[in-house]
């Protein structure tokens, strides 16, 4: 198997006992990391400073800890952490979220089968609470094809458990400021490139969700970041006008609605409930 690095950014909002168990998820990979790079964006709270030290004690040397003066943002900041992860093969973890524990050798197989390949995500499972309440699922479309047909209405990639190669994401330019779809522009401009991704189709990673998640895609300036992104992917011929038209307004009817309507919409249509999954 490849050697890989971990790459993560954490800011003062976050809650410490999520960072713990999030870090501990990689901790625990059935194929361990010996290049974990954490990104402290901006100062932190005594108490996440806390749990960051205590997490340089069980991973030692392979933890490696990159402190910005100022908070940045989620794109400057990973920008910064991929400068200083030491492999090609980077897995982006959020400082939040649960890698169940083969996740990482799953990807790592995808890469090896398929050297071809620059992006390898999966299907995450969202829960409340505890990873035992899970509540739904987003699955994406497993190969090249699907990926660029569903890329022109939504996010082909879970960025959560996205795994990629260092050097094909730097030569897209990196994560470049875009409000919350940072990723999503990032996926578009490396497909525009002829770069190949993959998506496997069985979950990775339990992503906290809640509504706290869904009141983040709501409001104007979310509006005025997808149309900016619906922008840009009419300009480059990426999609067709009605494709915009009918985008535009679908996105923006979402984002308005009161969040108890938003988080109604984006489970129906959007994630698979885990109830139907059983069925």
């Amino acid at each position: 198997m490849k050697q890989y690095s971990v790459l993560m950014s954490v800011y003062y909002k976050e809650k410490p006992d999520y960072l713990r168990q999030s870090m501990q998820s990689i901790y625990r990979q059935t194929v361990p990391t010996d290049d974990f790079v954490l990104v402290c964006d901006g100062p932190l709270t005594p108490e996440l400073d806390k749990t960051i030290a205590e997490m340089q004690e069980l991973f030692g040397e392979r933890l490696h800890v990159l402190r910005l003066l100022e908070n940045q943002g989620l794109g400057r900041a990973l920008n910064a952490g991929i400068k200083s992860c030491r492999h090609e093969l980077v897995a982006r973890m959020d400082s939040d979220d649960i890698s169940r524990p083969d996740r990482c050798e799953r990807q790592l197989q995808v890469f090896a089968d398929h050297p071809e390949l620059s992006l390898v995500s999966g299907t995450v499972e969202e829960f409340t609470g505890s990873i035992e309440n899970v509540y739904a699922s987003r699955r994406v479309p497993a190969q090249q094809a699907e990926i660029l047909a569903f890329a022109k209405q939504r996010n082909p990639f879970n960025h959560p458990c996205i795994m990629y190669k260092k050097s094909h994401v730097e030569a897209a330019g990196g994560y470049q400021d875009f409000f919350l779809l940072e990723d999503y522009y990032l996926w578009i401009r490396m497909l525009q490139q002829g770069m190949q991704g993959q998506n496997i189709q069985e979950p990775l990673l339990w992503m906290r969700g809640g509504s706290a998640m869904y009141k983040r895609r709501g409001g104007w300036k979310y509006v005025k970041s997808q149309y900016a992104l619906l922008r840009y992917m009419y300009a480059t011929g990426f999609i067709d006008l009605a494709s915009f038209l009918i985008s535009a307004f679908i996105r923006t009817a979402a984002a308005i609605v009161p969040n108890t309507l938003r988080s109604a919409l984006f489970q129906r249509a959007m994630r698979t409930k885990k109830q139907d999954e059983s069925a």
